[in-house]
């Protein structure tokens, strides 16, 4: 199975067929005291950026979806600074990334975001939405050091954490460590096959990238 096959695979129709439960966009407020625990108990501080990742379709209907998105994002930059860009990834994915430095209105804009796309009933092309957080060492170490990221499966209505390393690894130590420490404050994915891994399109970057 390919990268794009597994992605559609986990994050899409395998996914939606196996939920327990429906995604719900109020969810992504999870991160609003999760990234004070990530910050305090495991030295991570937000990277200032997150995603909506979500696929096209060929409709007047949908790009006026991805528009209105646009505007929305636009009319709430000049109240909270909150940067925005829409782009497609080299496996035919669309992204919207989200840069602040305030988490706050980093999760208050994604959900704007999500919430959109469902409203106008497109919340089935929803994916993944995807909060960015650096290790103060840096180090890429397996306890805990470098990028890590928690993702929001639309399909599963659960979060899972995501540490990629150089060469495209895992580090499963830090994610188990993030998985303890968040339990209980996020809805977590118990189900260990649908930690799906979002690897980027070109090395060292972030996935939308």
């Amino acid at each position: 199975m390919g990268l794009l096959d597994g992605l559609r695979a986990v994050l899409g129709l395998r996914a939606e067929a196996d939920a327990t439960r429906d995604a719900d966009p109020d969810d992504l407020f999870g991160m609003s005291t999760a990234y004070i625990t990530m910050e305090a108990d495991l030295g991570y501080e937000s990277l200032d950026v997150g995603a909506l990742c979500f696929s096209g379709v060929d409709s007047r209907s949908f790009r006026d979806t991805v528009d209105e998105v646009e505007a929305i994002l636009e009319a709430g930059r000049e109240e909270t600074g909150t940067e925005f860009s829409v782009s497609a990834d080299d496996h035919g994915y669309h992204w919207v990334v989200l840069e602040d430095d305030d988490p706050e209105d980093l999760i208050t804009s994604l959900h704007f975001a999500a919430d959109t796309f469902i409203e106008r009933d497109y919340g089935s092309r929803l994916l993944a939405a995807v909060f960015a957080y650096g290790h103060g060492d840096g180090g890429g170490t397996a306890d805990g050091g470098g990028t890590a990221y928690w993702i929001y499966s639309f399909r599963r209505g659960r979060f899972y954490p995501f540490a990629p390393r150089p060469g495209r690894e895992r580090d499963s130590s830090a994610e188990f460590k993030l998985e303890a420490a968040l339990d209980g404050e996020l809805e977590i994915e118990r189900e260990k096959e649908y930690w799906y891994p979002l690897w980027p399109s070109r090395s060292g970057t972030h996935p939308w990238e």
